[in-house]
Parts: structure tokens; sequence; C-alpha cells
């Protein structure tokens, strides 16, 4: 049998092909790993939704327990930014008294008799 000749671009043409099945399986890695963010967004959408219900019923129900803790949480929240804020402020008052940036040199050291 007479040996089929090889031309030039023969290993070009086998290169390509090779890419191009490759760049193929990549392609179809990415379109599952989209569809399965998409399948998880639409279960995490529900679950907002579902909980946005909730909420929505839990407004009319003012009365829950629930919220009478968030509201006294927020009021230990606003004593608790009060307090820091008083603190602060006496910190920094007492800092800024007497504080001479001349006074902030090096003190020379004190001076050792030598016998």
């Amino acid at each position: 049998m007479p040996r089929k000749k090889e031309s030039p671009s023969e290993p070009l043409i086998d290169e390509l092909i090779k890419h191009n099945l490759s760049l193929e399986k990549v392609s179809l890695e990415l379109l599952e790993s989209v569809n399965k963010m998409t399948r998880r967004m639409d279960r995490m959408l529900s679950l907002f939704e579902e909980a946005a219900k909730n909420i929505e019923q839990s407004e009319h129900l003012d009365e829950t327990p629930m919220a009478h803790k968030i509201e006294s949480l927020i009021d230990q929240n606003k004593t608790i930014a009060r307090g820091l804020l008083l603190i602060e402020k006496y910190v920094r008052d007492k800092t800024s008294v007497g504080f001479n940036p001349s006074n902030m040199g090096p003190k020379p050291l004190p001076k050792a008799e030598l016998e």
C-alpha cells in the first residue's frame, strides 16, 4: 500500500483539533457549573422569599417575643454606645489636660557620681 504523504499543515490541523476538543470539554464543565450555580441561586431566592413572607406575617404580630427581644437589644446597644462616647470624651479630656508637646522631648539622664 502506498503511504499517504503528510502535508506540512497536518500537524497543525491535528493540534487545532486537540485544542478544540479540550476547549469543548472546558466549555461543557463551565456550563455544568453555571447550571449548578443557577439551581443554588434559585433555592436561595426561594429561601429569601419564604423569609420575607414570615417577616411580613410577624410584622402583623408585633407582640411576638422576638420583636421584644430585638427592641431590648437595640436599647442596650444605644446605652452602650452612649457609654463608649462618654468614656472616649473623658479619656480625651484627661489626656489633653497638661499636654504640652515641648515636654515630649527626651529627658536627660541623671548624673551618676563616679568615685
